[in-house]
């Protein structure tokens, strides 16, 4: 699991007023607190993200303020890999080896630290901007996933989203799912369920030609999804198609209604899927 959007946010502000060392965990063998991928950044009197705790993360604070500090010599500077094994002398019990890359960056890296460190998390696209959606968003942002938000209406998004959060309007709002990234996890709760069955139907195509969107999940009752089932079959989608559409979504047994518990059991469905997929 990668640094969340929150610790992103704070990397980028915090380069526009001063340098930091981007520590990133390059690789790992055996047992490791974190996989690569997983990064934080040091700045002189603070520390964004995490790389696991423990003494690893003392040891690769106190190298990463040296380079601030100009002490040549404690550190390469330029990402190459330094080798650490998680044993006796580091203090920690894992037994593995971690490799970390170190790289001293400026307001003038934001653009390009912006897209590595956000391209390579899990895509996920959700149609609609309300409640719910706004809740799920604000839950994703915290998780490794970059998110695709669609709505047909422009004015219904805040001002801001975090910085692993596209906000689009697209109407009709079904023809952004033609250029969805391959393997977007798909979330549908529109303002309306005429424009959710238009997604629906724009996803069971998309399928049909590319079957490149591993989940599409529909916000509803089983009575909605009944609806919807005879409509499709209507349109000609057979049942080995419409199966591939989960109805209702979110976790089993997490039966409230707020925007927020509902986002809960919404995450944890994807993050499910994420560990037997992956």
């Amino acid at each position: 699991m990668t640094a969340a959007a929150g610790a992103l946010d704070d990397l980028l502000a915090r380069l526009a007023a001063g340098r930091g060392v981007l520590v990133r965990v390059l690789s790992t063998q055996g047992s490791a607190p974190r996989e690569a991928g997983t990064w934080m950044a040091v700045w002189p009197d603070a520390i964004t993200g995490t790389i696991g705790g423990g003494q690893l993360e003392f040891q690769a604070v106190a190298q990463a303020r040296a380079l601030l500090a100009g002490q040549g010599g404690a550190v390469p500077a330029d990402g190459s890999p330094v080798r650490y094994p998680l044993g006796p002398s580091l203090g920690q019990c894992c037994g593995g080896v971690v490799f970390l890359g170190f790289r001293v960056v400026g307001a003038a890296d934001a653009p390009a630290l912006r897209a590595e460190l956000t391209d390579h998390l899990a895509p996920v696209a959700l149609f609609g901007g309300g409640h719910v959606g706004a809740a799920i968003v604000r839950l994703l942002a915290a998780l490794p996933y970059r998110v695709r938000w669609i709505d047909s209406r422009d004015s219904i998004f805040p001002e801001s989203t975090p910085a692993q959060v596209q906000a689009e309007h697209s109407d009709p709002v079904h023809a952004a799912v033609a250029d969805l990234a391959p393997g977007s996890q798909v979330l549908i709760m529109s303002f309306s369920h005429a424009e959710d069955l238009d997604i629906v139907i724009a996803c069971l195509k998309r399928l049909r030609e590319h079957g490149d969107l591993p989940y599409v999940g529909l916000i509803g009752s089983k009575t909605k999804w009944a609806t919807f089932r005879h409509r499709l079959a209507a349109r000609g989608f057979t049942e080995e198609e419409m199966a591939r559409i989960t109805c209702p979504i979110g976790v089993p047994g997490i039966t409230g209604k707020e925007p927020e518990v509902i986002a809960v059991a919404v995450a944890a469905q994807l993050l499910q899927r994420r560990e037997t997929s992956g």
